[in-house]
């Protein structure tokens, strides 16, 4: 398998390069995508993700090794959850990316003299920085968001976070910074973010994609990734080798759960959810 996964990706880099060079001017200067990007179903992503149920970033980042891929995936650590709920563990996240990207905006950062603040702030909101990526959720999603981490912009709040989660997704994963995070942990909505903002987008960023690969912490998510989330951080694990990992990490947690079970009977531990 290991063998067979090198080989496509050394062809998929052959054609790539290929493509960049035989690509005409006139196909680059508006620009070009050189990373093929896939959407799936809703009926296909709950499948692949029934395979992760239960399954920890730990176990994950094990199956990755042993499918070859030491070492990738696995979201620089600053990249946290921003609450944890040590009872239900329901701050977890399994589920498959759709990606958006923020960029800083070159366009004003406020309202010409006179004009309406809500006038402004919401022509801003709908026409440069809008959440496009809404009618693309469906049950099983986790939305990450490459977005403007130098930047103190609470792109994500309680509000929008929420309605997110009514469309279906399973959480929220970005490489910056969200607000209202208090009303989020009671919320309940599982969120994974490097730092806390405050400020608007309107004046602050654009969006540039929707399902676009994106760079979150340090690592490549594509649309149909799947990630994990736990107390441990964050990994990706790329579509094409997914149920391979699967595969891998479920020996690795049963392994696991069975040997802490016993440990947890000897010492007359009460058997939590992690061990049944």
């Amino acid at each position: 398998m290991k063998t067979s996964f090198l080989t496509a990706l050394l062809a998929f880099l052959a054609m790539m390069n290929g493509l960049a060079q035989n690509a005409a001017p006139d196909t680059l200067d508006c620009g070009y995508n050189f990373i093929e990007s896939r959407w799936y179903t809703e009926a296909e992503d709950l499948e692949l993700l029934r395979l992760y149920e239960g399954l920890r970033v730990a176990d994950v980042s094990d199956g990755m090794d042993r499918a070859g891929l030491p070492n990738t995936g696995l979201v620089d650590p600053a990249i946290h959850p921003a609450w944890i709920d040590y009872q239900s563990l329901s701050h977890i996240i399994r589920g498959v990316a759709l990606t958006a990207r923020y960029v800083p905006t070159q366009k004003s950062d406020r309202p010409e003299p006179g004009e309406d603040f809500s006038g402004w702030e919401g022509h801003f909101y709908g026409n440069f920085s809008p959440e496009a990526f809404v009618p693309l959720i469906h049950k099983g999603v986790v939305i990450v968001i490459d977005d403007v981490e130098e930047k103190d912009i609470g792109s994500i709040g309680s509000n929008n976070i929420l309605n997110w989660k009514d469309h279906g997704a399973v959480g929220v994963v970005t490489d910056a910074s969200a607000r209202d995070t208090d009303e989020v942990g009671l919320e309940r909505v599982p969120l994974y973010l490097r730092k806390k903002g405050r400020g608007i987008r309107p004046g602050r960023n654009e969006l540039e994609s929707v399902n676009r690969p994106v760079s979150i912490g340090g690592v490549l998510v594509c649309p149909g990734d799947v990630v994990v989330a736990d107390g441990d951080g964050v990994i990706v694990v790329p579509r094409k080798v997914a149920v391979e990992v699967a595969g891998y990490a479920r020996k690795v947690l049963d392994g696991d759960k069975s040997a802490r079970r016993g440990l947890y009977e000897k010492l007359g531990m009460p058997l939590d959810q992690t061990v049944k």
